[in-house]
């Protein structure tokens, strides 16, 4: 069984709604939760990168495979199976010599794109502010660790003199 699978079938993490009618229990944070696992998988860089190649078009493994910087051979095979058991990728293999194996998006796949798109356009739109965001905390922290070593150092020599000799 696959990491993170549910050992029980039919089990779903749910819980009442929340006051705006929204179900938290979709953000789930245990393993065994049927969201949380769905989220995990279309959440990790490879399979968003697949799932935005074959948006624009039906792609062959090799061409994927050229196509997506840094993500090895087996990597990629196991991202297809999974969006495949997903139902968000179809694998078609022609029978020719050698085979030839396509990859498209599936009509749940597409709809997944389109959410995905307004994710990315959503940074594209926020990469300024996060990054703003991103060196004021690095400024903090920096003078926060300079603030703690200074008194680190303060309290030894506290200490150094205050030993008997």
């Amino acid at each position: 069984m696959e990491d993170g699978t549910s050992t029980s079938p039919g089990y779903r993490c749910d819980t009442a709604p929340g006051q705006d009618g929204f179900d938290y229990a979709h953000w789930d944070a245990r393993e065994d939760c049927e969201v949380r696992q769905i989220l995990d998988r279309i959440a990790d860089k490879w399979s968003l990168l697949v799932i935005a190649l074959l948006e624009r078009r039906c792609l062959r493994f090799t061409e994927l495979l050229r196509m997506i910087d840094g993500v090895s051979q087996r990597m990629l095979t196991r991202t297809l199976r999974h969006l495949e058991r997903d139902g968000l990728v179809r694998r078609t293999v022609h029978p020719t010599v050698p085979p030839r194996v396509d990859y498209e998006l599936t009509g749940l796949g597409a709809t997944l794109h389109t959410t995905i798109k307004a994710l990315v356009t959503w940074t594209e739109e926020h990469q300024a502010q996060i990054a703003r965001a991103r060196a004021d905390y690095d400024l903090r922290a920096a003078a926060e660790q300079a603030e703690a070593e200074r008194a680190a150092a303060d309290r030894e020599e506290l200490a150094r003199l205050l030993r008997p000799r």
